[in-house]
C-alpha cells in the first residue's frame, strides 16, 4: 500500500524537489502538498502532478498542521528564513510541526536543518548578530540548529538532513558572475582560493529527501548531503565553461562582504567566514557518497 507523505513548503525550492520525486514513484507514495495559498500558480502547477494533492496549511498554525497530518506516514519540513529573517520564527515552526507530528502518531520526519554554529566551532572571531533580542552568530543556520530540539524532546521518529549551498543560489540569490569596471566578470565570496563550498542543485535535495522514505534506519540519524565540493575559484572555472565567458574569482575578507548591504549580508558574511575557519569539519559532515 502507497504511503502519505506530507510535504511543508511545498512550492518552494526544497519542497517542490521532493514532491516531484516523491509523485514520481505514484506505487509508493501519495503526497499532500502543503501551502498557504492553494490557489497560486505553483500550487496548480504540482497539483497536476501524479498522486498529488495540495492542502492548505501553515506552520504557524498548528491546528491546520494536525488536520493536514492525519493518516500520513510521513512529513517532510523545510522553514524558509529569508521570507521574514527571524530565527525565532523557524524555532516556533520546529516547536508546532514536531508537536502536531506527535500528535497524529507520525512515523517518519524529514527535517531539513542546518547546525547551530555556536556548538560547530563559530568563536569569538565571528561578530554577534542580534536577532529578535538574541544574539547569534549565524541566525538562518542557527534557529534551524536549535529547532532540532524540538523533534528531540517530542520523540518524534526523525531524520535531520543537513543540507548545503544550493548551485541555484548562482542563478536566482544574486550570488552569480557580475560585470565589473573593467568589463570583465566574477563571483565574490570571503573565502580563500583553496577553501572548500559544499554545493549542491536544490533539486537534487528533493531526490535525497524522497530516499530517506524508503529507508527507516535512517531515522534518529544527521544525514549531509552535497553533490561536489569546490573551491571558488573550481566554481569560476565551471561557470566559465558553462557561460561561454571567462568568470573570475574574487576573494574579500568577511568584514568588507558584510558591509556589502544587501539584506542578509551580515548573516552571510558569517556564514562564509565560519565555513572558512572550520571547513574541514563542515565538508566532513556532508558526504558526496551519501547524495
Amino acid at each position: 500500500m502507497a504511503k502519505t507523505v506530507v510535504v511543508i513548503g511545498a512550492t518552494g525550492v526544497q519542497g517542490g524537489g521532493v514532491v516531484r520525486a516523491l509523485s514520481a514513484k505514484p506505487d509508493e507514495y501519495i503526497v499532500k502538498a502543503l501551502t498557504r495559498n492553494p490557489g497560486s500558480d505553483k500550487a496548480k502547477a504540482i497539483s497536476e502532478l501524479p498522486n498529488v494533492s495540495v492542502v492548505a496549511a501553515d506552520m504557524d498554525d498548528e491546528a491546520s498542521l494536525v488536520a493536514a497530518f492525519e493518516g500520513a506516514y510521513g512529513v517532510f519540513m523545510v522553514t524558509n528564513f529569508w521570507e521574514h529573517f527571524q530565527s525565532a520564527k523557524e524555532i516556533d515552526q520546529c516547536k508546532r510541526v514536531a508537536s502536531a507530528a506527535k500528535a497524529t502518531g507520525i512515523s517518519h520526519v524529514v527535517w531539513s536543518t542546518l547546525e547551530d554554529t555556536k556548538m560547530f566551532g563559530a568563536g569569538d572571531s565571528i561578530p554577534d548578530i542580534e536577532n529578535g533580542g538574541v544574539k547569534y552568530k549565524v541566525p538562518h543556520f542557527d534557529g534551524k540548529g536549535i529547532g532540532d530540539l524540538a523533534f528531540k524532546e517530542a520523540g518524534v521518529p526523525t531524520t535531520f538532513l543537513l543540507t548545503c549551498y544550493y548551485w541555484d543560489n548562482l542563478v536566482h540569490f544574486g550570488m552569480g558572475p557580475k560585470k565589473g569596471e573593467d568589463g570583465a566578470y566574477a563571483i565574490t565570496f570571503p573565502m580563500a582560493d583553496d577553501t572548500l563550498l559544499p554545493g549542491i542543485a536544490a533539486q537534487d535535495i528533493g531526490f535525497c529527501a524522497a530516499a530517506l522514505f524508503d529507508d527507516a534506519s535512517y531515522i534518529g540519524k544527521t544525514v549531509g548531503i552535497v553533490g561536489e565540493h569546490l573551491t571558488c575559484p573550481q566554481m569560476a572555472e565551471k561557470l566559465s565553461k558553462a557561460l561561454g565567458i571567462e568568470v573570475k574569482f574574487t576573494s574579500v575578507p568577511a568584514d568588507v562582504y558584510r558591509s556589502f548591504g544587501f539584506p542578509g549580508a551580515n548573516d552571510l558574511g558569517n556564514m562564509f567566514q565560519w565555513q572558512e575557519e572550520t571547513n574541514a569539519d563542515f565538508v566532513s559532515r556532508r558526504s558526496v557518497a551519501t547524495a
